[in-house]
């Protein structure tokens, strides 16, 4: 353990200093290394340095404090004397963790990810909450979905705050609604399933009841109103009271009389922009690169900021029409880029890695004062949240210096997680398969499309027909069997549970393939074969639920995974009835195996897919052509 001795005003970075030492593996000493630390919020430059005797740490805020303490540890072990300099280059930098697809972080999780962005030098915290907040006037308001306190949320304000990382309150007040506007309390309320009724008393009642509750655990004045993809807006109820009106009208009545709550409570709101930039479109298009937004429509715009939320081009001509629009609307303009953490049950850091460097990149030419990184856990959170890290490491790059450079980013990672991002980008291997474009692009969820893919029903063994993936997973296997065994790292957990995926997958991934072309060539031999299989995937897939499992409950609270416990249970059934109908075949029960006599087709769906993947989609899309649920 290093020893240091601070020198100098530390009464701003005392508290924090007390949280990172333990993560740093320092000791805070009268008898330590003395670093002389000063503040200057005069410019943007930092500098740390040590001549052999002595340290010095110049720094902009308390959260870069923690960042420069970090790199001049870094740099310190390598014993020579140094002098380094960076410049920040965005007020604020940081990450929105999507906490309403399940996956609801615990506490003591949440402290270890600001802890991490600390080291890093990220500033900005948010947990997307649609409904999973406690609002006590609304008891079924996040019912059994692991709603956080409001003792929960002001502890971790306090933890962050002591981190100098701002956390800011990101909730919905108009779509996104759904789990929240089922039940009965909200019969009034309720336009469409998923989308607020504007205009109603008790609507503007309910959402300064949620602005009220969601902000107050928070020392910050800002909220994010959210207000994103509403496109059921005045289609049912407010259309059965008021008629057909025009979108613009409806969304701009609803944001006056929210953006009147937020400044009765003294807060400064911001929302995603995509509703308003969508009105300049002729074909409703968010990336219209041609959106020309009507004056009049800007003009009536309320005071709010606007958040372009983009984590899909690659080319930073894109991003800089887009943000010159944005900035036309006359608004502050915030810039949400993603760490593709929502696509599949692996991360993609390909897509992650060329949008965010085309992203950020635009923002610094274009004057962009606050970015942040979302990180979604659409359908299910079955990714673990902190297979992010790579994706957070490529912000802090970005973020304090002019040009990015692959060398320092990856020795910064290595000091800060002790894994190198060669051994964190096996992870893309998952998904990036054979028949994937190189960095996935096109993002496909090979891995879990895989997972949940029928044995009998086959809806994407046609695409994969021919790719030879089992052998693929059994390398992906081999190279992450040592990561996923080496318990004096800290990561092992989650290289488990994507060893044992791959493990699975290895005999899972042309199963429906082989077990159709056994059949079609009457190889009862070849069938026995794949019966053996299918009794050994039986075990294995449980196997592999039992280690999501001990990840999940590590990290989240326990709401939620009974979904993941639904999914493993249908596929493990499905297996069971496999086996079944295999074994009746092959003694001569059964006379045919109708699923198999089915010619397989390419898998469809509402998604264009592209070209370079083998699938991705809603879980509900990939396990049956029938309904999964509903009238």
């Amino acid at each position: 353990m290093l020893k240091i001795r601070i020198l100098g005003d530390k009464s701003e970075i005392e508290s924090g200093l007390n949280l990172v030492s333990s993560i740093l593996d320092i000791e805070v000493s009268s008898e330590g290394i003395p670093v002389m630390i000063e503040k200057n919020i005069a410019c943007q430059n930092q500098t740390y340095g040590y001549d052999g005797e002595k340290g010095t740490i110049t720094y902009t805020s308390t959260n870069s404090f923690f960042r420069l303490l970090n790199l001049w540890i870094m740099e310190y072990k390598k014993s020579k004397p140094f002098e380094k300099e960076e410049k920040v280059q965005f007020e604020k930098t940081g990450v929105m963790i999507d906490a309403s697809r399940n996956a609801v972080m615990n506490v003591s999780t949440m402290k270890e990810f600001l802890l991490h962005m600390a080291k890093m030098g990220l500033n900005l915290a948010m947990l997307y909450t649609e409904d999973t907040y406690e609002v006590k006037e609304y008891p079924y308001f996040g019912y059994l979905r692991g709603r956080y306190t409001q003792k929960e949320l002001k502890e971790l304000d306090d933890y962050a705050f002591a981190l100098g990382i701002e956390m800011v309150p990101c909730i919905q007040t108009l779509g996104h609604l759904y789990l929240a506007l089922k039940y009965e309390y909200a019969n009034a309320i309720r336009d469409t399933s998923d989308v607020v009724l504007v205009g109603e008393p008790k609507t503007y009642e309910f959402l300064e009841n949620l602005i009220r509750t969601a902000s107050a655990p928070f020392r910050s004045n800002r909220i994010h109103i959210g207000m994103d993809e509403a496109f059921g807006l005045g289609s049912g109820a407010y259309k059965a009271r008021h008629g057909i009106r025009d979108n613009f009208s409806i969304m701009n009545d609803h944001l006056k009389e929210v953006v009147a709550i937020t400044e009765k409570h003294g807060l400064e709101p911001m929302m995603w922009s995509d509703m308003y930039y969508r009105f300049g479109s002729k074909t409703g298009d968010y990336y219209d690169l041609n959106s020309e937004i009507p004056n009049e429509v800007i003009d009536e715009i309320p005071q709010v900021d606007m958040v372009l939320w983009d984590y899909y081009h690659e080319d930073q001509n894109t991003y800089d029409i887009l943000l010159e629009k944005h900035i036309a609307m006359k608004q502050k303009v915030i810039f949400a880029g993603g760490i593709w953490t929502w696509n599949g049950i692996a991360p993609n850091y390909g897509k992650t890695f060329e949008t965010t460097k085309s992203g950020l990149a635009s923002c610094k030419r274009n004057g962009i004062k606050e970015v942040f990184a979302t990180m979604w856990g659409d359908d299910g959170g079955e990714t673990p949240i902190l297979s992010a890290l790579p994706g957070m490491q490529l912000y802090a790059e970005m973020s304090y210096h002019d040009h990015y450079d692959e060398a320092r980013l990856e020795e910064e990672f290595l000091h800060n997680t002790g894994y190198t991002m060669t051994e964190f980008y096996t992870l893309n291997a998952l998904d990036e398969t054979p028949g994937v474009m190189k960095n996935n692009l096109n993002t496909s969820a090979t891995s879990k499309v895989l997972l949940w893919n029928d044995p009998l029903l086959g809806l994407f063994d046609k695409d994969t027909e021919g790719l030879g993936l089992s052998a693929h997973y059994k390398t992906v296997a081999e190279k992450l069997a040592p990561l996923a065994t080496d318990v004096s790292r800290e990561f092992t957990d989650i290289f488990a549970f994507y060893h044992r995926l791959a493990i699975v997958m290895s005999t899972k991934a042309d199963f429906g393939v082989l077990v159709k072309q056994a059949y079609d060539a009457d190889d009862k031999m070849a069938l026995e074969k794949e019966l053996d299989k299918a009794k050994e995937l039986k075990k294995s897939i449980n196997d592999l639920r039992l280690t999501h499992q001990r990840i999940w409950m590590r990290y989240n609270k326990p709401f939620g995974w009974e979904v993941l416990d639904i999914r493993y249970g249908g596929i493990f059934m499905r297996f069971a009835t496999t086996i079944d109908r295999l074994s009746a075949y092959l003694d001569g029960t059964l006379e045919e195996i109708p699923e198999l006599m089915e010619e397989k087709l390419p898998f469809s769906s509402p998604y264009d897919l592209g070209e370079g993947t083998l699938g991705r989609g809603l879980y509900k899309d990939m396990v049956t052509a029938g309904k999964l649920s509903g009238v």
